[in-house]
C-alpha cells in the first residue's frame, strides 16, 4: 500500500487535487486532521502559492461539549470543515482517507498552558511541547482522538508525536546553531522536568544534566589544546544535529515541517525526573567534589564531553529512560483503548522510532505496540542508516503488523525516479511493506512526476 500525505488546503478549492493524487499511484491518502503550524507552499492551488498556517488548528468543526480544559483551534485559512470536503472529494475518486493526526506538537496550547509544557534542566518551557505526563494533556489526546473518529469517520487513524517533543524544533527563526550542542546534549536537553516530571526522575538527574549541558560550554570555549594549536575538532551545529534528531535519529538535513529523533548511536531506553532542587552553577562543583573522577558529573564539571545521553547520565540512565518509555506508552495505549472503543475496525498507524531516547514526531516504541495495526519508522536520512532502524522497528513488530517507510520527496531528495526507486527498494529489502510519501502537496510538479515513476519502477 502507498499513502500519499497532504494538507486539506491542498484539496479543497482546487478540484484538479483528487485526480492528481489517484494518478500518482497511491491508494490512501493521509490527511491532516490536527496539524501543527506552518508555511505551505501550494504550487498547484489556483487561488495562491504559499499559504501562512500561523497555529495549529483543527480541521473538523468543534464540538465545544467533547472537550475539556484544551481544546483545539479553528482555522481561519480554511473551512472549518476543510477535512470532511477534502475527504469528500478524495473518496470521490477511489482513495481511501486516513486521519493525520499530530497529537503533543501544539504550540497554540502551549502558549496558553504553560504549566502544561515540556522544561528542561534549567527550566526553560518548550512552548510548542505538550508533556504527556499533565493528566490534562492525555485528556486533550483522547479527545482529539475520540473526535476525529466520531465526526471524520476515516478509513484509518495515523498517530503522530504520540509522546513527548524533544528540544529539535524548527521554530520561528530559529536561533541555536551557535551553541555548538553535541546530539547527548540535545537528548539531555529533551528531558522534560515539569512538575509531574520531575519528581519521577532519581534525585541527583537534574544536576547531573545541567553539569552536563554546561561542560559543553565550557569545552567549546575554552581552548583544550596547547597555545598556538588550532583545535580540530569539527563543530556540530544545532541545524545539523536537533532538527533531523527529533524526527528521523540521522542528522541530514531536514526540509521545513520536519521535527526531531535523539542521538546518533544509542540503542537504548528513556525516563523520567524526581524534584531535585535547581542547582545553580556556582554550586556544580561542591556537587562533584564528593564524588570520584568517573562520575557523569564530575566528567561533566571538568570538561569530558559525553558521547551518549547514557554516558552523561551513567548509573541514572536505566530509571531515566524507562521513565521516559513509560509516558509514551501510557499515551499511547490510552489513544489505542478509546479508538478501539470508538471505531473498532479502524486501522491504526503508529509513527514510532525504536530508539528509546526518541522524541518527536517518531516517539520511542523500543518494546513495540501489538495493538497497532502499522508502524511507520522515518526515512528523510541516509538510507542505510534509515533501513536499519526500519528494520529494528519490523523486529519490533508482529506477525500481522505492517511496516512503513516515510519517504522523503521532498529536497535534499533528488527528483530522479532512478535514485527513488533505490531507495524504495533498500526500505522493502529491510521490512518495508508500505510506503508514507512526504508530501504530495508540497512536492513540484517535476517531483510528483518523479514518484510516480519511481514506484512504477519499484512495483
Amino acid at each position: 500500500m502507498n499513502v500519499a500525505y497532504l494538507y486539506p488546503w491542498d484539496v479543497v478549492g482546487d478540484p484538479s487535487a483528487p485526480g492528481r493524487l489517484a494518478d500518482l499511484g497511491v491508494q490512501t491518502v493521509a490527511l491532516a486532521a490536527m496539524y501543527h503550524s506552518t508555511r505551505a507552499a501550494t504550487p498547484y492551488h489556483p487561488a495562491h502559492r504559499v499559504l501562512d498556517v500561523p497555529y495549529p488548528a483543527f480541521y473538523l468543526p468543534i464540538r465545544p461539549s467533547s472537550w475539556s480544559r484544551l481544546v483545539p483551534a479553528t482555522p481561519t485559512w480554511t473551512p472549518a470543515d476543510a477535512y470532511l470536503q477534502a475527504r469528500d472529494a478524495l473518496k470521490a475518486v477511489g482513495l481511501q482517507v486516513h486521519a493525520w493526526t499530530v497529537l503533543t506538537h501544539n504550540s497554540h496550547l502551549g502558549s496558553a498552558h504553560p504549566d502544561l509544557v515540556v522544561r528542561n534542566a534549567f527550566g526553560d518551557p518548550y512552548p510548542y511541547a505538550l508533556c504527556p505526563a499533565h493528566e490534562d494533556v492525555i485528556e486533550y489526546c483522547e479527545h482529539l482522538v475520540q473526535e476525529i473518529l466520531e465526526v471524520a469517520e476515516p478509513d484509518g487513524l495515523i498517530l503522530e508525536a504520540c509522546g513527548p517533543m524533544g528540544f529539535g524544533h524548527q521554530s520561528v527563526h530559529e536561533k541555536t546553531s551557535g551553541a555548538d550542542w553535541t546530539p547527548a546534549d540535545i537528548d539531555l536537553l529533551s528531558l522534560c522536568f515539569c512538575t509531574s516530571c520531575a519528581p519521577l526522575y532519581p534525585e541527583p538527574t537534574r544536576a547531573t544534566v545541567r553539569a552536563a549541558i554546561d561542560a559543553t560550554t565550557r569545552t567549546t570555549t575554552t581552548p583544550a589544546t596547547a597555545p598556538g594549536r588550532p583545535d580540530t575538532t569539527p563543530p556540530t551545529t544545532m541545524n545539523d544535529v536537533a532538527i533531523a534528531t527529533d524526527i528521523s535519529g540521522t542528522t541530514p538535513s531536514m526540509p521545513p515541517g520536519a521535527s526531531t529523533p535523539s542521538a546518533a548511536s544509542r540503542p537504548s531506553p528513556a525516563s523520567t525526573p524526581s524534584e531535585a532542587p535547581m542547582s545553580s552553577p556556582a554550586s556544580m562543583p561542591s556537587l562533584a567534589s564528593n564524588a570520584t573522577d568517573s562520575t557523569p558529573l564530575t566528567a561533566a564539571i571538568t570538561g569530558t564531553k559525553p558521547a551518549t545521553a547514557e554516558d552523561a547520565l551513567g548509573p541514572l540512565a536505566n530509571e531515566v529512560r524507562a521513565i521516559r518509555v513509560a509516558q509514551s506508552a501510557t499515551l499511547r495505549r490510552r489513544l489505542i483503548a478509546v479508538a478501539r472503543r470508538t471505531a473498532p475496525n479502524v486501522p491504526i498507524t503508529l509513527h514510532a522510532n525504536p530508539d528509546p531516547w526518541a522524541t518527536g514526531a517518531f516517539a520511542p516504541l523500543p518494546d513495540g505496540e501489538p495493538q497497532a495495526d502499522a508502524l511507520v519508522a522515518n526515512c528523510w536520512g541516509d538510507p542505510i542508516t534509515d533501513a536499519t532502524r526500519l528494520a529494528h522497528l519490523k523486529n519490533l513488530a508482529t506477525r500481522d503488523q505492517r511496516i512503513g517507510a516515510y519517504v522523503l520527496a521532498l529536497p535534499p531528495r533528488p527528483a530522479d525516479p532512478e535514485v527513488l526507486a533505490d531507495q524504495l527498494r533498500t526500505y522493502a529489502k529491510a521490512g518495508a511493506t508500505e510506503f508514507h510519501l512526504y508530501h504530495a502537496g508540497l512536492a513540484s510538479p517535476h517531483r510528483l512526476a518523479a514518484l510516480a515513476k519511481a514506484l512504477r519502477l519499484h512495483a
